[in-house]
């Protein structure tokens, strides 16, 4: 079969050299950084306490999510695919992670009442 550069690659090459890799490294430093200072000096206006535990917590949760969707777009290929099959991957987790980690933080709630 002839190659056809009006269908889809079934191969997606990722970038040349090693650049992508150290951008992908700094990124990932300094969001990791920026939860262990976060971490280490826990600002005291984010202790407030928020759909049952601190937005310092949330912020760790999302933190930590962005970084997953990082390495798997740039280690996996994903953000070399077509945007459907992102779509399919992405869209059941953006709603699945969110509402786990709701009922686990409101439910997680009812944990604090019967230790009292």
């Amino acid at each position: 079969m002839a190659h056809n550069p009006k269908l889809p690659s079934e191969h997606h090459e990722s970038p040349a050299g090693t650049w992508w890799i150290w951008k992908v490294f700094w990124i990932l430093l300094i969001v990791t950084t920026v939860e262990v200072v976060l971490g280490i000096i826990k600002p005291e206006v984010l202790l407030t306490q928020f759909l049952g535990t601190s937005i310092l917590n949330i912020i760790f949760i999302v933190l930590t999510l962005l970084k997953a969707f990082y390495i798997v777009a740039e280690f996996m290929h994903l953000k070399f695919e077509r945007t459907n099959l992102i779509w399919t991957i992405a869209l059941p987790v953006l709603i699945l992670i969110p509402y786990l980690a709701f009922i686990v933080l409101t439910e997680g709630g009812y944990m604090n009442m019967l230790a009292q």
